[in-house]
């Protein structure tokens, strides 16, 4: 398969949500985890790691890690690095490239309009294989190595929520985590279940951030019990009534292996 060599200019990491980007000359890559100590560390998170081609920036005058990433390497043409590609480093790490980063608000003050950086933005990726990174090393980039995920978050739910076992449940927190978008997504889950409510997906798994079951997924709670899940009962006190629940430190599904190979 094709493959191109190109280098590392740039390493950034973020520790803490109001921290600044702070550039190292290395970075320490987990499989299963993402960046060490970074904030964006996630098992089931398919944006672990944001990389920008060097040759991008320059063309909109950005400065390195202006656009929040982990990651500025120069020598690649801009058809070779594009989602669904594999990026081995030196040491044995690698990264799979997901989707691309999507330009926002945030940005805005950068460019003229956010449609001009529009699939310059960078990509996202996750760890496939652990090890150490450091500014000026080589590596290689292979194409359609993976399938490359949606570029709609509502796609991207759809492909996560038919994943989720039988037996096992997940809530609006680790949706909004496997399909890589920030907390402001939890308002749209509500709109995204019931709009698959028609659909042969297992939304029945889909619980509350606090375990709940969901009033409006009907005959939800014969189904998990279908599966073997155990559905507990207690009394809401402000509205007197009965509310279903289940334990989520036994059922909550959490795959680290999600975006390793498929």
């Amino acid at each position: 398969m094709s493959s191109e060599y190109g280098c590392i200019l740039h390493l950034f990491t973020k520790q803490k949500q109001d921290d600044a980007m702070l550039e190292l000359t290395k970075l320490n890559l987990k499989v299963g985890h993402g960046i060490k100590g970074d904030i964006n560390a996630n098992p089931i998170s398919p944006r672990q790691v944001l990389l920008v081609r060097y040759e991008d920036i320059l063309e909109f005058s950005i400065k390195p890690g202006e656009l929040r990433e982990n990651l500025v390497i120069t020598g690649i043409q801009s058809e070779k690095f594009v989602p669904g590609s594999l990026i081995t480093f030196e040491s044995g790490a690698a990264i799979r490239l997901t989707f691309y980063c999507e330009p926002c608000k945030r940005i805005a003050h950068l460019v003229e309009s956010l449609k001009s950086i529009q699939y310059k933005r960078g990509i996202l990726g996750v760890v496939i294989a652990s090890g150490k990174i450091q500014t000026g090393s080589k590596f290689k980039i292979q194409i359609n190595q993976f399938p490359m995920l949606s570029e709609n978050p509502y796609r991207r739910f759809l492909d996560f929520i038919i994943k989720v076992p039988n037996g096992k449940i997940v809530t609006y927190k680790e949706i909004v985590k496997g399909i890589g978008v920030n907390n402001s997504y939890m308002r749209a889950i509500p709109m995204y279940i019931k709009k698959t409510s028609v659909a042969n997906y297992p939304i029945h798994r889909i619980l509350d951030s606090k375990g709940n079951l969901l009033t409006y997924i009907s005959g939800q709670k014969n189904k998990l019990e279908f599966e073997g899940i155990k559905v507990l009962c207690k009394i809401d006190v402000s509205h007197t009534q009965n509310k279903y629940y289940v334990d989520m430190k036994e059922y909550l599904w959490k795959d680290t292996t999600l975006y390793l190979n498929s």
